[in-house]
């Protein structure tokens, strides 16, 4: 059904160096099954399966799986090839290790190298040479596929202790909240991401025909699905479900199913840069843009489905959410709004 959207930020960001190539960055999007139209919407968003897409035909079309913002060319494949190598380590730890050794076989080198002390793992960022990334978008990414390719490995999420990155907060920095799940420091020495190291000895569950299956969608899925069944935040959207039309649970009952407390629940969310009202409002948002996408749903009723009883107030809700009234950001779906 609904799924998590991403912002239209990072479909420009993924296209910009496409588009310095001079790649026709609207065939793109259509191969995607993303209207151009709509991203004359400034906060639009488009769902995660359209954004996979997006990735796949980018590199497909550049040969490039930095998509022209690194240092270098990265001919397809060789993601899919450090991915072969990996799979038959025994543990996390020896994926990093594994996965650094075989980006430092090209130059100049992008790669996140691991550090290890008597508390904490730190994955640090390497980049040789200059890159022309001015949305950030190719340092997040190595930041996001590096994390997630581990949590797929050993079958659960390596929850992150810290995120750092070595620039200003760039403009579009309330979306790493939704990213990272934990405490952000800009401006930092280096661009890292800290856990707990007790994960770097947890096993590689995978095997062979899974990555084969795994690598026909990603890394593109890594940056578009993230796994969030270990945050509180996944958790508590699980809980709540996707049936708007009925009384929603509420906080007490959520904390007592997960077993804790309220004041620990809030706590907690507080860690992951959220809260219950702003988990179900995202909530809200994404269904709300999913039903859209679908013509044969009356505005009307696609209000009632997401839980509003009156079509006034949900319209207010979703310009909020996206700047614009549910009837223009159909439009901008259909490819239909006005120059």
């Amino acid at each position: 059904m609904s799924e998590l959207t991403v912002s239209r930020h990072f479909v420009e960001a993924a296209l910009i160096g496409a588009q310095k190539a001079g790649f026709d960055t609207r065939t793109i999007l259509r191969d995607a099954g993303i209207s151009p139209d709509l991203l004359k919407i400034e906060m639009a968003r488009v769902s995660s399966t359209q954004y996979s897409r997006l990735m796949q035909a980018t590199w497909n079309v550049m040969e490039d799986e930095f998509m022209g913002l690194g240092p270098r060319r990265c001919r397809t494949g060789t993601f899919a090839t450090m991915c072969a190598l990996v799979i038959d380590c025994p543990n996390l730890e020896a994926v990093y290790r594994q996965a650094y050794d075989f980006c430092r076989l090209f130059e100049p080198m992008v790669s996140m190298k691991l550090e290890v002390d008597d508390k904490a793992a730190r994955l640090v960022t390497v980049i040789e040479g200059d890159i022309d990334d001015p949305m950030y978008f190719f340092r997040e990414s190595i930041l996001v596929i590096w994390h997630r390719l581990g949590s797929w490995l050993i079958g659960q999420p390596v929850e992150l202790l810290k995120a750092e990155f070595n620039y200003p907060r760039p403009p579009h920095g309330d979306e790493y909240r939704h990213i990272f799940h934990c405490p952000l420091s800009f401006e930092a020495r280096e661009t890292a991401l800290t856990f707990d190291k007790r994960f770097l000895q947890a096993p590689v569950i995978r095997d062979k025909p899974e990555m084969r299956q795994f690598l026909k969608t990603s890394p593109a899925d890594l940056l578009s699905r993230p796994d969030e069944s270990n945050t509180f935040t996944g958790r508590i959207r699980a809980l709540i479900g996707r049936d708007f039309t009925r009384s929603l649970p509420d906080f007490e009952w959520i904390a007592t199913e997960l077993h804790t407390s309220p004041q620990t629940l809030r706590r907690r969310l507080k860690q992951e840069n959220t809260s219950f009202q702003e988990i179900k409002d995202l909530l809200r948002r994404d269904m709300a843009i999913y039903y859209l996408s679908r013509p044969d749903l009356p505005i009307n009723d696609i209000a009632f489905r997401v839980g509003f009883t009156e079509p006034s107030t949900f319209h207010r809700a979703f310009k909020k959410w996206t700047g614009v009234t549910p009837g223009a950001y159909r439009e901008g779906e259909r490819g239909q709004l006005p120059d």
